[in-house]
């Protein structure tokens, strides 16, 4: 009989999450995939996992679930208070939970997501190669409510053993490099500057689709819109109130406003771990 994973409090928005769907974005499916990537891959680590192993993502308010047989988790990604069956246990490394007890990990202390790795992965059905929930399509696992039930898979390595572990700190503010184009010619000479030399901060809005932000409006040098065309991630798009949109793993694969630049990969998972409010500024780079 498959183990499975029953879903004692869901949080504020907690989903099923692994590398993604990369190359489907000609048929209008979107990457998805854990926020933080790196710092999935070590949870999974940790756990004696492949790191394209399926876990959970929460949103700010952590999650609690409780596994029906004995498993080993990891707590990562947004340090937060972890207990199994409210007694404190270790966040950031692997820790024993008894089958049938409750694996809680508590609102963040600092940053927004943070990652449940168990051993042998989350086995939700496949979509497109992939168990990521994508909250802009609604492919993969909806997100999870109270109750709900997700089966796990078979333990299939030793739990990861280090002395320290290198969890990269939440970010006290956002430096994000950006290279222009292809519409940066949409926008006035004043507007380029703005963007490389005033402050934003991160929107409450901003979700699993986008890094909203507040701050001052990018003045448009063309008017009007363009034709819909091919996103990418990071994409910093600039909607009618010109204020940069920075595309994170659920972003749209098409879009009619113009994009002024694209912010490198590997720049995206501090942006996942900004939390409302967060100092932002853009560093055009070639």
């Amino acid at each position: 009989m498959t183990a499975r994973l029953q879903v004692v409090r869901a949080g504020a928005l907690t989903t099923v999450q692994d590398d993604g769907r990369p190359g489907y974005a000609h048929l209008g499916v979107g990457h998805a995939g854990a926020l933080d990537a790196p710092a999935r891959q070590l949870a999974n680590r940790l756990a004696g996992n492949r790191a394209d192993a399926a876990v959970l993502e929460t949103t700010l308010t952590g999650c609690a679930v409780r596994p029906d047989r004995a498993s080993t988790a990891v707590v990562g990604g947004a340090p937060c208070r972890v207990t199994v069956d409210g007694r404190p246990v270790a966040w950031g490394a692997p820790v024993h939970v008894p089958a049938g007890a409750v694996l809680e990990a508590h609102p963040a202390a600092r940053g927004v997501r943070s990652y449940l790795a168990f051993g042998g992965g989350l086995l939700p059905e496949p979509v497109l190669g992939s168990r990521s929930a994508d909250l802009l399509s609604g492919l993969g696992p909806a997100p999870l409510r109270d109750g709900d039930e997700l089966p796990l898979g078979t333990p299939h390595g030793a739990p990861g053993r280090a002395d320290a572990v290198p969890w990269p700190g939440m970010p006290a503010s956002l430096v994000l490099p950006v290279r222009l184009g292809p519409r940066h010619d949409w926008f006035t000479p004043a507007a380029l500057r703005t963007l490389a030399t005033a402050g934003y901060r991160v929107s409450p809005h901003s979700n699993r689709i986008g890094l909203r932000t507040d701050g001052p409006a990018l003045e448009r040098a063309r008017q009007g819109e363009l034709p819909s065309e091919g996103v990418v991630l990071g994409a910093v798009q600039v909607p009618p109130d010109g204020r940069p949109v920075v595309f994170l793993n659920d972003h749209p694969t098409t879009g009619g406003y113009p994009v002024i630049g694209v912010v490198p990969r590997e720049s995206l998972a501090a942006a996942a771990q900004a939390t409302p409010g967060t100092a932002v500024r853009f560093v055009p780079v070639r």
